[in-house]
């Protein structure tokens, strides 16, 4: 009988742990609705319906005569081929400080990509950090906001 109480008393303070500190939150109204927090630039809401296909990968910053330069890739995941693609890219560093400014920006125009096809490009890179100061490769993430074509 001291046995069945005791059991019980464990699984009573084992539920009290679960519900007061582990248990899952519910999901905001905001959240339930699809909204995002726009103060995060990363879940800013999508413009263009090409978002969800074009990717900007392997991000390489460096400088080339005196000037910062972003090296990166290029990939369309698609099935179709997307001509006349313009996009400014935001770069961002995912470390402890990463809420505070952008590492930089750049901007690419291709002229054709297609389908299911990456393509490799540089840039001039748009920053105040100077190269010294400029987070290692692993530790960017692009933000890529195409400019074209349009919907």
């Amino acid at each position: 009988m001291i046995g069945v109480a005791f059991a019980l008393v464990l699984l009573g303070i084992g539920a009290a742990i679960y519900f007061v500190f582990l248990k899952p939150s519910k999901p905001t109204t905001q959240e339930k609705a699809g909204l995002e927090n726009p103060a995060n630039p990363s879940q800013q809401k999508v413009s263009n319906p090409l978002q969800k296909y074009v990717e900007v990968v392997g991000i390489r910053m460096t400088t080339q005569d005196k000037k910062p330069t972003a090296k990166f890739v290029v990939v369309n995941h698609s099935s179709t081929e997307i001509s006349g693609l313009a996009a400014n890219v935001m770069l961002w560093a995912s470390t402890s400080r990463s809420e505070e400014d952008s590492i930089g920006s750049f901007n690419f125009d291709l002229a054709r990509l297609g389908p299911n096809a990456s393509m490799e490009l540089s840039a001039p890179l748009k920053t105040k950090l100077k190269p010294y100061e400029m987070p290692d490769w692993q530790n960017a993430t692009a933000e890529i906001q195409i400019t074209a074509p349009q919907p």
